[in-house]
């Protein structure tokens, strides 16, 4: 890799895809280097200075503001039903005994102790489990689940009662919620031709959308007009003042929660 290359960490999920491939196609231009993981493990991999910069869960910036900046006009967000955030499960929530948790993405496991926890169980058990539905739920009274397993997994035989955690928050809230953002170490030099492009590039997402459908129905086994429906019209990408306002409500509320230590401001680039 160049000296001067920049190490970016991406998730491969379905909902990334749009803003993926146009910074995989755009990697010599940019100066970066795309590093794909599950979400989870492209946080460890930035706090451990693995990568310069990183697609992660909210929370983990959340977490780590007095070492990451947040930049402009990219994230991961939804307004209502996105049905890839799911809470499924054989009895009604204060039955559950225990929750398997698909643990790639700790915004998930944080939203769903917010809006859950006074529902659950006072001895509630979460075992974090792979993500595949039908197991998780073969040994367990319910299950978190994201990303592409979790599209059709409320229409499993087992299942009970679902619950989609973007609807729930947006019903409760009326704000929007930002599932990813991308963060960058506070002490990397970013060039503005790299600020410029991811600027912009919520908004130019939709470019790609129709292609990335065909391919993911083919490989997930989906629907095209369903993958082409959640990427148009369930998924927000551009990162804008209703979304930095739904990234300041989940902060105040896991800070009550005692989910994160602080309160501190946060700013784009």
């Amino acid at each position: 890799m160049p000296p001067n290359q920049l190490k970016f960490g991406f998730h491969d999920f379905l909902n990334a895809q749009p803003l993926l491939l146009p910074l995989v196609q755009q990697e010599k231009t940019l100066g970066i280097k795309i590093v794909q993981d599950v979400p989870a493990r492209l946080a460890e991999k930035l706090l451990a200075n693995e990568l310069d910069l990183a697609m992660i869960p909210t929370i983990e910036f959340l977490l780590h503001l007095d070492r990451y900046r947040l930049l402009p006009g990219i994230c991961i967000a939804s307004r209502g039903e996105v049905k890839t955030v799911l809470l499924v499960a054989k009895v009604p929530l204060e039955n559950i005994e225990t929750l398997a948790v698909d643990p790639r993405s700790k915004t998930s496991v944080a939203l769903l102790k917010l809006l859950f926890a006074d529902q659950f169980s006072s001895t509630i058990q979460f075992h974090p489990a792979s993500p595949d539905p039908s197991e998780m739920l073969q040994e367990h009274d319910a299950a978190l689940i994201i990303g592409d397993q979790a599209m059709g997994a409320q229409s499993l035989d087992s299942v009970k009662f679902a619950f989609d955690l973007s609807e729930e928050w947006f019903q409760r809230t009326g704000k929007t919620f930002v599932h990813a953002v991308v963060a960058s170490q506070k002490n990397i030099e970013l060039e503005n031709q790299l600020l410029d492009y991811l600027n912009q590039a919520g908004v130019k997402a939709s470019d790609e959308i129709n292609a990335i459908a065909k391919t993911f129905s083919e490989k997930l086994g989906l629907d095209e007009k369903l993958c082409r429906d959640y990427l148009q019209n369930k998924i927000i990408y551009a990162l804008g003042e209703e979304e930095l306002q739904g990234i300041e409500t989940f902060q105040k509320m896991c800070f009550e929660k005692g989910l994160v230590d602080t309160l501190a401001p946060f700013l784009t680039s």
